[in-house]
């Protein structure tokens, strides 16, 4: 007797168990980020499972010991059906041991009152593993998948390091992407974020001693200390948020949530100088329609105008990098915004069979955090995140997901992966 895609969905009530263990598993590898460099063993995991399923796989290292993989399943007839890449990462929040009260350990997965317990169990390693039980029964049902089935899974999101960019740029690419990311099983796009370095520097260094001459009439000595000259700039970016604030808007977005946060200051050598040198580290919430680009070029341009307006910044101009690759590496980072298309059939799909599981509409939003899935966006992919777990639980000690809410996940990407990828192009 030929399987349907309802006897799957049984399964998925009679066998949840396995998908339970599958997250427990995954919970048990320690991929906090930081410290990172530490997901080969994890990844070896998933790509067994992968392999175990019919993929093949590629795996390389993005950083030592931090490889990524990708698995890729080859439809039927790939030319005339719709591809599909499923994305998740498999690092986690940092820790700290020492101080945060668990009840049994980050690492040690609990099983209990409808929850599974520990590090990454919502953010995202619940999307992980309810993705790959879905996979793994479509393919054991032997139901013909005519397009291409691609799993990325992928090191570094929590720390900006970007391995799903590492795909885009080694060539994969779909018709659809879903980032299986803690969204609470809303279809959503996200704001996007970066971060950036100001510096004011001094031509000069001083005594602290001249500091009288330089602030006082008749003083005759022209120069400025950088931490002082760095509040202009500040107030600068105060400015230009609260104007952003007044003038920025996006449906399903709070008002002002376009914000400059100065996370990070550092100037100065030692108390007997006057500080030659001051940084600010800020990071940049933009809506899902703006780019990084854009954005940082509408801010330095608006503290270049403010430098002009000091009569000594104006012939010590501040500077700026922006972005990174790794918060661990280069103390930068860049979240790409990430728009849907409420319209596009993938969406359409998606939410059609969300509600199908649920009996409930599904709802597109926008997420209040970020993803990787700017980056598939970047590369022209259409992109949404769908995932279980709740943002309150996300990096949270004693960190949970619903069992409940795991399994309806599995249930919609088994419809959806399947009506999906027999959608003709």
């Amino acid at each position: 007797m030929e399987t349907t895609l309802q006897d799957i969905l049984k399964q998925i009530d009679l066998r949840q168990q396995e998908m339970i263990d599958l997250l427990c598993d995954l919970i048990s590898f320690r991929t906090p980020a930081p410290p990172a460099r530490n997901t080969q063993d994890i990844q070896q995991y998933i790509a067994q499972y992968l392999e175990r399923i019919g993929f093949s796989i590629d795996q390389w290292d993005v950083y030592p010991n931090d490889p990524n993989v990708v698995g890729v399943l080859k439809g039927t007839r790939p030319d005339r059906y719709n591809s599909l890449i499923v994305n998740g990462h498999v690092d986690v929040a940092e820790v700290n041991e020492k101080e945060e009260v668990w009840e049994r350990g980050p690492f040690t997965p609990i099983v209990r009152d409808g929850v599974v317990i520990g590090r990454g169990a919502a953010d995202m390693k619940g999307g992980v593993a309810g993705a790959l039980f879905a996979i793994k029964l479509l393919r054991e049902s032997g139901l013909e998948l005519p397009g291409d089935l691609i799993f990325e899974s992928v090191i570094g999101e929590e720390v900006g390091e970007a391995g799903t960019l590492q795909c885009c740029n080694r060539g994969y690419a779909a018709d659809f992407a879903v980032v299986v990311d803690t969204s609470d099983l809303h279809i959503q796009g996200q704001g996007g974020v970066f971060t950036g370095w100001i510096t004011v520097k001094s031509d000069q260094t001083f005594h602290d001693a001249n500091r009288r001459s330089m602030i006082h009439a008749g003083g005759q000595l022209v120069g400025a200390s950088a931490i002082e000259k760095m509040m202009k700039i500040v107030q600068g970016l105060q400015e230009l948020e609260r104007h952003w604030a007044v003038t920025k808007s996006y449906p399903g977005c709070p008002p002002g949530m376009t914000t400059i946060n100065p996370a990070v200051i550092e100037g100065g050598r030692h108390a007997a100088f006057i500080a030659d040198e001051c940084r600010l580290w800020i990071t940049v919430h933009t809506y899902p329609n703006e780019s990084f680009e854009q954005v940082s070029a509408d801010i330095e341009r608006h503290i270049r105008n403010v430098a002009l307006g000091d009569v000594w910044l104006k012939d010590h101009p501040p500077s700026f990098v922006w972005g990174g690759s790794s918060m661990i590496e280069d103390r930068g980072e860049v979240f790409p915004a990430l728009e849907v298309d409420p319209d596009h059939p993938g969406v359409a799909i998606l939410a059609a069979k969300h509600e199908c599981v649920t009996a409930e509409a599904a709802s597109v939003d926008v997420s209040p955090t970020v993803t990787d899935g700017g980056w598939l966006g970047n590369a022209g992919i259409p992109t949404v995140i769908y995932g279980p777990g709740d943002l309150r639980h996300a990096h949270a000690v004693n960190e949970q997901v619903s069992i409940g809410q795991l399994v309806e996940y599995s249930k919609v990407m088994v419809s959806f992966i399947y009506e999906w990828l027999n959608t003709r192009k």
